[in-house]
């Protein structure tokens, strides 16, 4: 009989429909698997992406946090702009806004680049109040209106008769604005001509406060802004460096006491330039630890002009080097430029150059005072602050009482005083004229000179006096 299949066929057959039938139930398996797995992972993610008050998913663990962005991806910028209204203060100029201006400063500390905005057309009344960093760098305080100091003397605390805004331990810092700094000091001036009449009285104050104080603070900028009435001085920086001060307005009245425009100590690297300063004291003052200050292109008066000093008082050590003022305009004032000293001090003053300086109407255009007194009487000291290498260059105008007074030290003159294209006439608004002093003073002078004995002013051939001169310099070099 005939086989229809042959076995070893049939058993193949079979086995590659087994491998077969095996492969594709494997295959819908692996996408099962697949699409749960798919479910799950999107599920997982849709969980992560709510409002992040979900409890985390127990049986899922949260995956790991993804891996840093790359440095160029950008973020939305932070504000940089703290106004302080928008930090509770009311501008009303009767509110006290020092807390909302502390908030908006502390904010902006720490930020890069960021602006404290003192708002145009608001009046904001600051207690005294101190603005300290360290900051993060280009810290900037807009103020575009108007600051106003508590007017009352009563309601000034204590401890805080020093100044009224100090700032402090900053760097690479700006003031900048349109608008007023106002430190409503008529009722500080009012107690200041009572202490020359009566004793000093327990309910008065034994420290007037400075407006603006900058202290250990560096690379400072103030520029544009107004600057009035302040109780005492108006500006000042104290233990700073690489000051600029530019286009700023300094006002007070002529006859508000020891109103400093702006006073300078312990301070070096200075720029003061193109400002208009009308004061009751110095339009800007230098003191003692000054050095490398420029001085130019100010309008000065009412005022006591451009000063150095009083140095060396109470036979305090006192150092200044290095000053240049000029292209300066003085009307209306007490001095032109001056340099002060009180008997009995050691250091020295030297390399201080005085040029293209105009005066209108001021009582003594050149001054070097090494006897400088602040009361009726002062004891006379043989020791003195050395003065050397003096330069006064194209000083012209008219004067209304004195054309020039040095008057230097019996045991230390002063020596290398340079007078050049001295200028200098009777205002014809005034008479009762004085000649000119010269006492103990050497150096050279160099025509035109008006009037003509400014010529016998200074002595030549200083000899030992120059010896001096150097002594009191190493003692600045050693400090």
């Amino acid at each position: 009989m005939k086989r229809d299949k042959n076995p070893r066929l049939v058993f193949l057959l079979v086995f590659l429909v087994l491998i077969f039938t095996t492969l594709s139930i494997t295959s819908v398996d692996a996408r099962k698997h697949h699409s749960k797995k798919s479910r799950s992972h999107s599920k997982h993610h849709k969980h992560r992406s709510g409002n992040g008050n979900s409890a985390p998913d127990s049986e899922n663990p949260p995956a790991p946090a993804p891996a840093p962005l790359p440095p160029y991806v950008s973020y939305p910028p932070q504000s940089r702009i703290f106004d302080v209204l928008s930090f509770g203060a009311k501008g009303d100029g009767v509110s006290d806004d020092s807390k909302a201006l502390l908030a908006a400063w502390g904010a902006a500390c720490k930020v890069p680049g960021a602006t404290v905005e003192i708002p145009s057309e608001f009046k904001f009344l600051i207690e005294p109040i101190t603005l300290q960093g360290p900051c993060m760098p280009h810290l900037v305080l807009q103020i575009d209106g108007t600051l106003l100091a508590p007017p009352k003397v009563a309601s000034w605390p204590k401890s805080s008769l020093y100044q009224w805004i100090n700032f402090k331990w900053l760097h690479n810092f700006t003031i900048q604005g349109t608008g007023t700094v106002d430190g409503q000091g008529s009722n500080w001036w009012s107690l200041s001509q009572i202490h020359y009449i009566q004793k000093r009285s327990k309910d008065i104050p034994n420290m007037t406060p400075t407006a603006l104080r900058f202290y250990a603070s560096y690379d400072v900028t103030v520029c544009n802004i107004r600057i009035i009435n302040s109780p005492q001085c108006h500006l000042k920086f104290d233990n700073s460096g690489r000051v600029n001060v530019t286009n700023i307005t300094i006002s007070s009245p002529e006859n508000s006491p020891n109103t400093d425009g702006i006073h300078l100590q312990n301070t070096q690297d200075v720029e003061i330039q193109h400002s208009n300063i009308g004061c009751g004291d110095d339009c800007v003052s230098i003191q003692t630890g000054c050095s490398n200050v420029h001085v130019h292109h100010i309008n000065c008066g009412p005022g006591h002009g451009i000063s150095l000093g009083g140095l060396g008082k109470e036979k305090s050590m006192a150092c200044v080097s290095n000053l240049v003022v000029d292209n300066i305009s003085v009307q209306n004032a007490l001095y032109g430029v001056r340099i002060k000293t009180w008997q009995g001090g050691i250091g020295s003053v030297k390399n201080v150059s005085f040029s293209n300086i105009q005066v209108s109407d001021v009582k003594v255009p050149i001054m070097i005072d090494q006897y400088y007194c602040d009361k009726h009487i002062c004891k006379n000291q043989t020791g003195a602050v050395a003065i050397s290498g003096v330069t006064y260059n194209q000083i012209i105008g008219t004067y209304s009482v004195q054309p020039i007074h040095l008057a230097c030290s019996n045991n230390v003159p002063c020596t290398d005083v340079d007078l050049i294209d001295i200028q200098l006439n009777p205002s014809p608004r005034y008479r009762s004229f004085q000649q000119a002093l010269c006492w103990n003073s050497y150096g050279k002078s160099q025509a035109p000179l008006v009037p003509s004995s400014i010529d016998y002013c200074l002595r030549r051939h200083s000899g030992s006096f120059m010896e001096i001169a150097k002594s009191h310099e190493s003692i600045c070099q050693r400090s």
